[in-house]
């Protein structure tokens, strides 16, 4: 989101080409989120802008305003993705352009317009904005008053244009009314206008103050430490219009992006670990050994170390190696058990050995074995095979059973 440097960078585009001179023809597409949600549409809208002239243009934080020579005048929010784009010009940074085709460089209108104006000198601006989070609206009221009239009037000090609004001892006041994170402080547009994310992480480096701890727990050396870095890093960005190519070597902003890439920097150049913290789905990037807590912080903070490419293939190597050790260790200990297991196996088996052989050496020589009560498996079936007794038990058997078969006969006839 643009914060108060790229708003800044607008306006001085919107000073350079078109203050002081008049709208000959504006037109606007009818975007009920652009227009319709701040209580006005597009083609109302560009049709008042005509034939007007404009008088100046000026920032507040995030908003930005257009006064014309007679009221309604325009003030604007650019949200997630909104700018300003002047044809022949090139208003964004040089990044924004290396990212675009070649055939949409010269492309007029842009892409994604919402509206657009055009002076009697030919200078030619259009409002964009590809995912829709930006407003734009009209104030009616006298010029000199915009900033009195919502959403202006809403909104805290300017920390680069109301200087003698945003003091020490007003940051004081607000931090020791309130019980919230430093950061989540900074990021109150009531509170303080401009400040966004990247803006609120700066700050804090400079001042080595920790992101996450209460806003009241700060003694008056360490609030007198982050107004001046408030005032250095705003007023820094808004001189440089946002351009970071021309940003300080030891800013923070350097080294904060590319999280999860193989192109993110672990470290700032001093030496100072980076690190991620995660509150209530907001994210800041930090130094732990530089921003050390003074005070109470708040609870369910999520810390997440920021690792470079050569960091991570290190981590990788070392998780492979420790894994391989594992399986190396667990490998040894099956062996081990195995062999142990073995070991016992073959231990038994010669105690049994020595202890049949003790028994034989004491049975005498004539005196037949004791017989096992339990025939082996392999005696049970060789016995099985075997015929009961001799022939001549055989035929006894026979005869026994004919005679006792002819004697049970012979009985039930003489019954």
């Amino acid at each position: 989101m643009p914060e108060i440097a790229e708003i800044a960078r607008a306006v001085h585009f919107l000073r350079l080409h078109f203050v002081g001179k008049v709208i000959k023809h504006a037109e606007a597409i009818d975007d009920a989120n652009v227009f319709s949600k701040v209580g006005t549409d597009g083609p109302t809208m560009a049709a008042g802008l005509i034939g007007k002239k404009i008088i100046s243009a000026g920032t507040q934080g995030k908003y930005f305003w257009v006064e014309m020579s007679k009221s309604p005048h325009l003030v604007m929010h650019f949200g997630m993705t909104g700018w300003i784009h002047i044809k022949g010009e090139r208003t964004e940074y040089t990044n924004y352009y290396k990212k675009m085709n070649p055939d949409e460089l010269d492309k007029w209108p842009p892409r994604y317009w919402k509206f657009k104006i055009e002076t009697e000198d030919g200078d030619e601006m259009a409002f964009t904005d590809p995912r829709r989070f930006g407003r734009v609206r009209t104030v009616d009221c006298p010029g000199k008053d915009i900033r009195k009239y919502s959403p202006l009037v809403e909104n805290g000090p300017d920390p680069v244009v109301d200087l003698d609004v945003f003091t020490e001892d007003y940051l004081r006041e607000k931090m020791k009314s309130r019980r919230v994170p430093i950061k989540a402080l900074l990021l109150d547009q009531a509170v303080i206008s401009g400040i966004g994310n990247w803006v609120a992480d700066e700050v804090l480096y400079q001042a080595k103050l920790h992101p996450e701890q209460y806003c009241n727990d700060f003694s008056d050396a360490e609030i007198k430490q982050l107004y001046e870095s408030i005032r250095y890093v705003c007023q820094t960005a808004v001189d440089k219009l946002g351009d970071s190519d021309q940003f300080p070597d030891d800013w923070l902003f350097n080294y904060r992006w590319g999280k999860g890439s193989k192109n993110a920097h672990s470290h700032t150049p001093n030496g100072d670990k980076l690190a991620f913290l995660t509150v209530g789905g907001r994210t800041s990037c930090y130094a732990p050994a530089r921003q050390k807590k003074t005070g109470q912080v708040v609870s369910g903070v999520k810390e997440e170390p920021l690792e470079s490419a050569e960091e991570k293939d290190s981590s990788k190597k070392a998780s492979r190696t420790k894994v391989a050790k594992s399986k190396h260790e667990s490998e040894e200990i099956e062996a081990n058990g195995s062999k142990v297991k073995t070991e016992k196996t073959a231990s038994r088996k010669r105690k049994i050995k020595t202890e049949e052989d003790e028994e034989v050496a004491c049975t005498p020589n004539k005196a037949k074995a004791r017989p096992s009560k339990k025939p082996t498996r392999s005696q049970y079936f060789e016995d099985s095979k075997k015929p009961k007794g001799g022939a001549e038990t055989t035929e006894e058997t026979k005869a026994d059973t004919s005679g006792r078969r002819r004697s049970g006969r012979l009985q039930s006839k003489a019954t």
